[in-house]
């Protein structure tokens, strides 16, 4: 079923806060140096290693896109969950595992 516009930014900004939140605990907890940059229909993770991870939103196509070391990734929205449209991952738990590998940050969000 299609999301409106609007369902859309509302899903998309509650999970970029999520992940927001738990960068900044992470940067407590464990002494994390990351810098994080939210402008707009991005969130922009900088590392202590200067790499980056890049999440924005795709509006047109309804889809959230994720730019890691090792790759880009398009997820849209299905069935309640955020999914990679080339393998079906759910969003989360690859964004979680995506800045472990990049940064050694072990991330708590509760889905």
């Amino acid at each position: 079923m299609a999301i409106t516009d609007t369902e859309f930014h509302r899903l998309a900004d509650e999970m970029f806060g999520e992940i927001e939140n738990a960068v900044e605990k992470a940067i407590d907890e464990q002494d994390a140096d990351v810098d994080i940059n939210a402008s707009g229909n991005v969130l922009q993770l900088a590392f202590e290693d200067s790499s980056q991870i890049v999440i924005n939103k795709q509006e047109p196509l309804h889809e959230i896109w994720l730019a890691t070391k090792s790759g880009g990734y398009h997820f849209n929205y299905n069935d309640g969950k955020w999914l990679d449209t080339r393998n079906g991952l759910e969003f989360m738990s690859f964004v979680i595992d995506a800045i472990n590998k990049q940064s050694g940050i072990l991330l708590e969000i509760s889905a």
